[in-house]
């Protein structure tokens, strides 16, 4: 089985920083794109970056200079540094990964299981 789990998440005044952070363990032949999404309460779940496994990067607009999304792939983890945090990046980040599992080595898309990013003015 494959499981993606997150940390990092919390409570931090605007203008801080936090760094997430997503590791993908299990029975796994392969991950091409990993990324991170957001949802907030009301709100369609959006893509807020997203990383190749040759590094490749894109950004949403609204975090283009202040978030930076970054892999390593020996450990199979990706990482969302984020700064100058406002109050409008407040939500559930949820890590993202298009694997092969060892079962089938089909390209699947697995999901994180969320957290919570609250900034407060």
């Amino acid at each position: 089985q494959v499981q993606l789990v997150e940390s990092g998440g919390g409570l931090v005044q605007a203008g801080g920083s936090l760094r997430l952070s997503c590791a993908a363990s299990g029975n796994i032949f392969s991950i091409n794109a990993m990324g991170w999404y957001r949802q907030a309460p009301g709100k369609q779940r959006e893509l807020v970056a997203a990383i190749t496994s040759g590094g490749s990067t894109n950004y949403t607009d609204s975090v283009k200079g202040r978030f930076t999304i970054s892999r390593d792939n020996p450990k199979n983890t990706v990482y969302l540094q984020m700064n100058s945090l406002k109050p409008e990046d407040t939500a559930v980040y949820y890590c993202n990964a298009d694997l092969r599992p060892l079962t089938n080595l089909r390209l699947t898309s697995y999901w994180g299981q969320g957290t919570q990013v609250t900034v407060s003015s």
